[in-house]
């Protein structure tokens, strides 16, 4: 069997890589379930404010209406071999009712504010409880790198 040459980070160099990628990355996938119509799974843009991951959508999308039904979402970089998988629970703000400091700084990372549109948006608002990281194989054990919504180092 040939070495992939990967050399496994230790789990603060992963938390490190994470929160790095999380500031850089601009669309993260987005997977949720409603009890009725089953999964579904959409990239969306996202900000991360240093705690949460906040996202945005048409207020009546299927990515709103399974969040309402069922909070629980996992959420993806979308990079198959950096894999930086999320889990956690969704929190829905109305686009009249987000906070402030929320909306703008989404507004300005992407230079569009919901806000301003027509059609009636909800803002989505997850705080992870569990993070996994890995680079291919030889990183498959430790990948965890948050549990119970704390950084691991």
């Amino acid at each position: 069997m040939e070495s992939t040459g990967i050399v496994p980070r230790p789990t603060a160099e992963r938390t490190r890589d994470v929160l790095e990628r999380l500031a850089a990355e601009r669309d993260m996938w987005v997977s949720t379930a409603h009890p009725d119509h089953g999964p579904h799974q959409v990239p969306l843009w996202f900000m991360w404010d240093g705690r949460a991951v906040w996202m945005c959508t048409g207020a009546a999308s299927a990515t709103a209406r399974n969040v309402r039904a069922e909070p629980r979402v996992r959420l993806a970089l979308p990079d198959s071999f950096n894999v930086v998988l999320f889990q956690g629970e969704a929190e829905c703000f109305p686009d009249r009712e987000v906070p402030a400091d929320a909306a703008e700084a989404f507004a300005g990372r992407f230079g569009w504010d919901p806000r301003a549109e027509e059609g009636s948006f909800v803002y989505l608002r997850v705080v992870p409880r569990v993070v996994r990281a890995w680079r291919g194989e030889p990183e498959l054990r430790g990948r965890v790198v948050m549990r119970d919504g704390q950084w691991l180092r």
